[in-house]
């Protein structure tokens, strides 16, 4: 590292500093150094806790009833105040705000799912993979002369490089928005974004006799029907596309159950391993490989199994399989060990970004019982990987993330709402305990932090948005269609279009794409696009904004959408011009629909939201502000997630980089 660099600051370099506490330290052991000098020459250290999803309002009322008196304390000690969320406010975007101190036309990441404007084919925002580009035929093998590639697509640089580049080490665990790890020498984990080993949020296996209808359709999973002959099962597992193949097959893992005729007890046969459970019981992680090339290559993956039933319905579910973190197949960590180390002292663990699997409860594959079961394997396993980062912090960053507030408030937010359609006094009453609880375990988790602080320690509690309850979803893609804005080419298929393969893009100038995102179908631009750049897109854009937020729900009489948004009057940065042309903000209690979200176009313009999935953040930014708890004064009267990373830098006496758009929460 050049170390002219290292020192162009006035202030100290960690070299530096290390020097002077040497020295500081034989001056004390003279007792020549009272507690206020010798405090002012050892350096900073800042601890980030992030809460995913925790809400300012529930913050006060829990501190109010007494069920989170560490958090109350670290109030009283420096500030609390609602922090501004991203426009959109949905995890990715909130995240890369926070990493890199600027907003999505800086950093380009608008909502979960982006398009290619020529084919209008979806993926995942935060990053690409790319299979290699050149390869050779043998037979029905094909062979890779190049390397593929992982890209991370968030833009911008991390705050904690900056810090690296200072001398300042750091610990960066499970942030958002960051898969692949930016590289760095810092210990950093990727979080949210990081995909199962099949490349996806995650999908579950289910094996039943039984198979539920329309079960192919089924988001999230894939059931496969078995059946039990001589109480034996015979199934496969699906791993990932083999691209040494032609056509690039899915591989596979044969296994066996044997059903215990006299007892609720099953053995799986797994790749030469026996795992034993009974009914109702979960496995521990288990070791999978996938065999892609004979003899050279090998993938493995790591996944846990719950036998829920064996009479008188065969019901097995196996986890997604993740990525196995002691032989990762793509990049995890930096440095490349570190998930390793973390293997070899803590044991397996959750690499998948999202690891609850809120689809399984969704698709009621798990019960409530059985997800708040794997939901606190969850939480359990990151609050021991806490105490053991917490625990080796000495000096520099630490940063740590829960994601726990977040999935959970999604799927149980309808037992806090009495308006929710799923609502019910039986569910509140059995289940209504979970979200407080687990704001006391964050409780809990702040006051593990506040107990290891010294007077050079600045802590800060933050989290990315708040929670409202998610009661009616808005079928925007519906909409435009019924308002001449779309057409499609066989009217009658309506409820069969996918991912826009019905639409009449000749006659089509708008559509939905992504939660919170609208596009016009423009020339030169999109494949098929009508629209001409300049006054017809900006005139076409003014109208669908003001005609959007006119729109009221017939159930309710209530406006469905709060806020249009221009990117060109909230963003700032290289990326601006990739963002959606009007960004949707949807009043408290709606949001897009399921529907919406691939390019569907359901018959009706309205829904009542009947999935678990109950909570949301995806509405209007101005509803949804995070939290920003810290020992330290706030002194910023409106504080927002780009803010932090220029505060954390200037809370080490390094200036923010210029493009960055915050400023110091602290002045």
């Amino acid at each position: 590292m050049n170390m002219q660099k290292r020192t162009k600051r006035n202030e100290f370099t960690r070299r530096e500093i290390l020097k002077a506490m040497g020295s500081a330290a034989v001056a004390a052991s003279l007792g020549g150094l009272d507690k206020k000098v010798w405090a002012k020459t050892r350096p900073p250290k800042v601890i980030v806790l992030g809460i995913d999803g925790m809400d300012p309002t529930l913050v006060r009322h829990f501190i109010k009833q007494g069920k989170m008196p560490n958090t109350k304390k670290l109030t009283e000690m420096g500030g609390f105040s609602p922090l501004t969320t991203s426009i959109p406010p949905q995890s990715p975007v909130a995240w890369a705000n926070f990493i890199t101190g600027m907003n999505p036309g800086g950093h380009g990441i608008f909502d979960f799912i982006h398009r290619e404007p020529e084919t209008l084919i979806p993926y995942l925002s935060t990053s690409r993979t790319t299979p290699p580009t050149k390869k050779i035929s043998l037979g029905d093998w094909r062979i890779p002369l190049s390397s593929g590639e992982v890209k991370l697509l968030r833009g911008g640089k991390a705050f904690w490089s900056i810090l690296e580049e200072n001398g300042i080490p750091a610990t960066v665990f499970k942030i958002p928005s960051n898969f692949p790890p930016e590289e760095s020498e810092a210990r950093t984990l990727s979080g949210m974004g990081t995909p199962d080993l099949l490349g996806t949020y995650g999908t579950f296996s289910y094996y039943t006799v039984d198979p539920p209808k329309d079960f192919s359709q089924m988001g999230g999973g894939k059931v496969f029907p078995v059946e039990v002959r001589d109480n034996k099962v015979v199934a496969h597992l699906v791993g990932p596309h083999n691209t040494f193949r032609r056509e690039s097959p899915r591989a596979t893992i044969d296994f066996t159950v044997w059903i215990d005729p006299l007892n609720p007890a099953a053995k799986i046969d797994l790749q030469g391993r026996e795992i034993v459970l009974k009914e109702k019981e979960w496995s521990d992680w288990i070791v999978v490989t996938f065999d892609m090339i004979p003899c050279l290559g090998k993938v493995s993956g790591i996944l846990r199994i719950y036998l829920k039933e064996l009479r008188p319905s065969f019901r097995l579910y196996v986890s997604p399989i993740n990525i196995n973190p002691a032989d990762p197949a793509l990049p995890i960590s930096t440095p490349s060990g570190y998930c390793k180390k973390l293997v070899d002292d803590l044991g397996y663990f959750y690499t998948q970004g999202m690891p609850e699997d809120t689809k399984a409860l969704s698709n009621l594959v798990l019960t409530d019982e059985e997800y708040l079961e794997q939901a606190r394997f969850v939480l359990d396993e990151r609050r021991r990987f806490y105490d053991y980062e917490l625990t080796r912090f000495r000096e520099g960053f630490f940063f740590f993330y829960f994601s726990s507030l977040d999935l959970n408030s999604h799927m149980f937010w309808r037992t806090l709402d009495g308006n929710h359609p799923l609502y019910t006094s039986q569910l509140a009453k059995e289940f209504g305990w979970f979200i407080p609880h687990l704001y006391q375990q964050m409780d809990a988790v702040i006051g593990q932090a506040m107990k290891i602080m010294d007077e050079n320690t600045t802590l800060m509690v933050i989290s990315d948005h708040g929670f409202l309850s998610f009661r009616r979803g808005f079928n925007l893609n519906t909409w435009l269609l019924n308002n001449e804005y779309a057409a499609l080419d066989d009217p009658l298929s309506q409820e069969e279009t996918e991912f826009f393969n019905n639409v009449d893009w000749g006659k089509t100038r708008a559509y939905g794409l992504g939660i919170n995102s609208l596009y016009l179908n423009r020339a030169h631009r999109e494949k098929h696009g009508i629209i001409s750049p300049g006054s017809n897109a900006s005139a076409l854009a003014n109208e669908l904004a003001e005609r959007l937020t006119k729109v009221k729900d017939p159930l309710t009489g209530e406006p469905v959408i709060s806020n249009v948004y221009k990117p060109e009057n909230v963003y700032t940065g290289e990326f601006t011009h990739r963002a959606p042309d009007l960004i949707i903000g949807y009043n408290r209690t709606y949001r897009s629909s399921w529907e919406t979200i691939l390019g569907k176009y359901p018959r009706d313009e309205f829904v009542d939201n009947h999935d678990k999935w109950s909570g949301d953040h995806c509405m209007d930014n101005v509803f949804l502000p995070g939290v920003l708890i810290s020992n330290r004064k706030i002194t910023a009267t409106h504080p927002a997630l780009y803010d932090l990373a220029p505060s954390i830098l200037n809370l080490f006496g390094i200036k923010k980089s210029r493009t960055m758009i915050g400023t110091s929460v602290f002045g």
